[in-house]
């Protein structure tokens, strides 16, 4: 194996912090990965980590080597990347990760345009509802639902997050429907909770079409992380709910929902759904597979069509 493949699986070791978890990037097994690292220790002739049974940590020479090793596979990818920003059709491999729901109802659908339009293009698509760490989990694109917090990263926002406070027909007939939000929060909710996420308040006006505006707890006995299941909650008229529109995966009245206190202003949170990815990642596979992302969803997304007339609505 060359040097710098070697040096590669041993900065993926360190970042991983694991032998496992470095192995599972390359499809390797434990006791192969292991072997590159003590030929990559033999021909620099140092040792670069210091191994027990269950942790490892590094040497002197280690921490410079890793150090350099940084730059290197650094340089090498801007080069890489240089290269294919001249390419006239987008070709080689794309690594996305997303949130499951999001990947599910609207990039796989991409992901299938994209490939059968360039056919040269390996796609490798992680669903995880937990945020990863693009970098070092060497992922080329992710797609992120809220705020930004990692300055280290390019971010395109690709749509406007929109909210709607939503309940079942059968809801509105057990509680009776709501026209103050006083009155709403005393009502049973369904809440989507799931990691450090948890829509378990909103913020709307104190009085119709107001410009004061004021955050509401909601309060319920189910809490959720799954989209789909919150809808089926809510339908079943378990209580009512805060939702972003990108998770109507149909129009309101197929889902014999209904919106509530549409007359209110309500905040968006200052949200967005975002592509991200790594300044060294500015290829042209990725802005390809943006464009075609943006092209899907439309300016404005479609899924705000799922509820009439809401571009009128909670202003």
């Amino acid at each position: 194996m060359p040097l710098t493949n070697q040096l590669s699986l041993f900065l993926d070791v360190v970042q991983q912090g694991s032998f496992t978890k470095a192995a599972a990037l390359h499809d390797m097994d434990n006791s192969s990965l292991s072997k590159q690292i003590k030929k990559l220790e033999s021909s620099l002739g140092v040792q670069l980590l210091n191994r027990s049974t269950r942790s490892f940590s590094l040497t002197p020479a280690g921490e410079n080597i890793l150090e350099q090793t940084h730059i290197l596979i650094d340089t090498l990818e801007q080069i890489q990347s240089i290269a294919d920003s001249y390419q006239s059709e987008a070709k080689g491999m794309l690594r996305i990760t997303s949130s499951i729901f999001f990947g599910q109802q609207y990039l796989q659908p991409v992901i299938s345009r994209f490939m059968k339009k360039y056919p040269n293009v390996k796609i490798t698509h992680s669903l995880d509802d937990k945020k990863t760490d693009i970098i070092s989990d060497h992922f080329d694109l992710a797609f992120r639902i809220g705020k930004l917090t990692e300055s280290n990263l390019i971010a395109k926002k690709i749509a406007n997050t929109r909210f709607a406070l939503v309940a079942s027909k059968e809801f509105i007939k057990q509680h009776g429907r709501p026209v103050t939000p006083q009155e709403l929060i005393t009502l049973p909710a369904v809440i989507y909770s799931n990691g450090d996420v948890s829509l378990d308040q909103f913020r709307l006006s104190e009085v119709p079409h107001g410009q004061q505006l004021k955050n509401y707890k909601m309060k319920g006995n189910y809490k959720v992380s799954d989209v789909r299941s919150l809808i089926d909650a809510v339908k079943d008229g378990l209580g009512y709910t805060l939702i972003d529109l990108f998770n109507l995966e149909r129009p309101i009245d197929q889902l014999q929902l209904e919106p509530l206190l549409t007359d209110y202003v309500l905040s968006t949170m200052d949200t967005g759904i975002y592509a991200v990815y790594p300044h060294r990642k500015q290829t042209l596979l990725v802005t390809e597979f943006i464009k075609t992302v943006q092209e899907y969803i439309g300016t404005p997304p479609f899924w705000e069509k799922h509820i009439p007339d809401y571009k009128n609505l909670y202003k």
